[in-house]
């Protein structure tokens, strides 16, 4: 099927390839020319991101093998060329699946099954590839396949949730009408029209060398063009090396502004350390936004082979490539100086502490084997812990030691150091636990342009609880900042302004030219009355309005949308549409206990007791003991 689908793709590639909009060829077509490219890119990781479940593909053992734990019992099995697992779940369910398709291929590998014609679902349990066992990647969870959070709902969904970092020109193709999947794609796999975009006009430049003029291509045909610069081909990894939420279906063009496809996360507790160490899941870009080598000018081939997908050197190589006494004429601000050597780390040669990435990259664990290296290249800070609650490089090896310890034993290796300074965490984790005594520090933190961009946005986005329109004055001028992540952040503290002050600041953003600020500009108008606004600021809200409209009309297969949606209705005043986006919430996703106390609040009155409690049982049947839903019966009476 997923061939048939590519192939579907790629027809109208067979079609005059100087037509408009240029078509997807398929990394085959690219490698008749660029073939040691395409050899570098065969076997790396984003070649084999998405495969066939062919014998050569499937690295676990499917024969006769099974596995039992976090109430799921799975028998594996092959049979012929195809790969079979039977899966029996908690309530005794038992169910037969074939393997659809494969994912990934170090250091574990999962597998997709299709629980419905075209929904695909990743499944928890998975092939440890050094081991060579499977195992839960979850093993703490025992879940029902009722539960939103289970392998088959909505949160581990292929379609929403994976899909378009793993293909090449991907489109989700949702119909929330049906609640079906019709999801197709150039190609499985990141292959070679992921990066740089459809290459139908690129073999059209290719037959005579005459550079391609036609609005949005380079030269050679590309919609990203091969002439981006460092700050472009990051943009272009972020895609899919973030944490973010996407406006669009499927994959951005190749070229599109980071900020015109997806709203960045922020540093907010729930994804990362107070001092903006990873804590979830972040997939690197918000984590290299705040380094001092993003600052200077490092992009991400400067370190990674963009083919291979692998380190352009080992081990502290890649560090002193730039990091020695002899430098990098690429970056003249780096001080000459020995830092792979005792007289930097302090650390026996050949230690674990002699390596760069055990202080600068620390790394955290997903995926109950994947570990991930957190890209801000930090300085070890032991003497914010106290105050961030956040880890240490040190006492993440020496385990015996305080961070105390760690914090004078680096005072003494360096006394004159001026990296001891003020540190945004320690404001952040104050925000945490009390906005309003943090708000001087945050808007200090917000204007200053030496502060990294996001740093700025979060320190902006934790304002918001405690803001009034004093805070709101403060900002303002935020709003013609350089950075869409500030403009869009200050927009959001208008919340506190009067609604006049808010038509007067905030109309221009609507048309920002970047579309997160735009789309955050008009959810901060909503309920600013436009009829008797001039025909031209109308229209602008109305066009806005649409761009948001569309993009949560490209996900509304997450619970989550339904929420937002909820909301907006509530604001409307729309209570009927407000109660049918909670339904569709809890749907999805039975645990959101929220949504449930709303749908609760709203059948109480709209309609009366007698309907609250109906709707209250609902809830209480799908979380049973909820202490938020039995507080809410004894509101009723129930």
């Amino acid at each position: 099927m997923l061939k048939l689908a590519a192939m579907l793709f790629l027809a109208s590639a067979s079609m005059s390839i100087a037509q408009d909009h240029p078509v997807y060829v398929g990394s085959q077509t690219c490698a008749s020319c660029h073939a040691d490219e395409a050899q570098s890119w065969k076997n790396s990781d984003h070649g084999l991101a998405w495969t066939e479940p062919v014998p050569e593909n499937v690295l676990a053992d499917f024969d006769g093998t099974s596995f039992s734990g976090s109430g799921t019992s799975v028998q594996f099995s092959r049979r012929g060329e195809k790969f079979h697992a039977s899966v029996t779940e908690m309530d005794g369910k038992t169910t037969e699946y074939d393997v659809h398709s494969v994912v990934g291929v170090k250091p574990l590998q999962q597998y997709l099954f299709e629980t419905e014609p075209g929904r695909l679902q990743s499944f928890d349990v998975v092939w440890d590839v050094d081991r060579k066992e499977w195992f839960h990647l979850y093993p703490d969870d025992m879940l029902a396949p009722t539960d939103g959070l289970h392998w088959s709902g909505p949160y581990k969904n292929w379609n929403a949730r994976c899909a378009e970092c793993h293909a090449t020109g991907y489109r989700k193709r949702y119909d929330p009408a049906t609640r079906t999947y019709a999801s197709m794609q150039a190609e499985i796999g990141v292959g070679c029209e992921a990066c740089h975009g459809p290459g139908s006009a690129h073999l059209h430049w290719a037959e005579d060398k005459k550079p391609i003029e036609r609005p949005g291509l380079d030269a050679y045909g590309f919609t990203m063009s091969v002439k981006a610069g460092t700050e472009g081909w990051i943009q272009q990894c972020a895609n899919c090396h973030s944490r973010r939420e996407a406006f669009g279906d499927g994959n951005p063009l190749p070229g599109t502004p980071y900020h015109d496809s997806y709203r960045l996360a922020l540093l907010t507790p729930q994804n990362y350390h107070a001092d903006g160490q990873i804590k979830e899941e972040v997939y690197v870009y918000g984590s290299f936004l705040q380094s001092k080598m993003y600052a200077k000018g490092v992009g991400c081939t400067n370190c990674h082979d963009p083919h291979e997908a692998k380190l352009k050197a080992e081990g502290n190589a890649i560090c002193t490539q730039c990091h020695s006494e002899a430098g990098n004429p690429d970056f003249p601000s780096l001080p000459l100086k020995v830092f792979d050597g005792p007289e930097h780390h302090f650390h026996m040669e050949g230690s674990a502490g002699a390596e760069c990435r055990n202080c600068h990259m620390t790394e955290q664990t997903y995926m109950g084997n994947d570990e991930r290296a957190d890209h801000s290249f930090r300085i070890p800070r032991p003497d914010l812990a106290k105050a961030t609650g956040a880890p240490d490089a040190c006492t993440s090896c020496h385990k015996d030691r305080t961070a105390d310890w760690a914090a004078e034993t680096i005072a003494a290796w360096y006394p004159d150091s001026t990296h001891r300074g003020t540190h945004f965490g320690t404001s952040f984790a104050k925000a945490a636990t009390d906005p309003a005594a943090a708000l001087p520090e945050l808007l200090r933190i917000a204007r200053d342009t030496a502060q990294p961009d996001l740093v700025r946005a979060t320190a902006l986005y934790l304002m918001e609880p405690a803001a009034d329109e004093q805070a709101v004055t403060d900002t303002a001028p935020l709003l013609a900042d350089d950075s869409a992540m500030i403009r869009t952040a200050t927009a959001r503290l208008y919340r506190a302004a009067s609604p006049l002050q808010k038509v007067q600041d905030l109309l221009g953003l609507l048309d920002d030219p970047a579309r997160l600020v735009r789309i955050s500009t008009a959810q901060e108008l909503l309920a600013v009355p436009m009829a008797h606004m001039p025909k031209a600021i109308a229209q602008s809200m109305q066009r806005v309005t649409r761009e948001w409209r569309d993009s949560l009309a490209n996900r509304t297969d997450f619970p989550e949308t339904h929420l937002v949606l909820a909301g907006t209705a509530l604001t409307m005043r729309n209570f009927s549409a407000a109660e049918g986006a909670f339904r569709e919430a809890v749907r999805l996703d039975p645990q959101l206990v929220d949504a449930w106390v709303m749908i609760v609040r709203i059948k109480d009155a709209t309609e009366g007791p007698e309907a609250a409690r109906t709707a209250l049982d609902e809830a209480l049947e799908a979380n049973p003991g909820e202490v938020a839903l039995l507080d809410l019966a004894l509101r009723l009476g129930g």
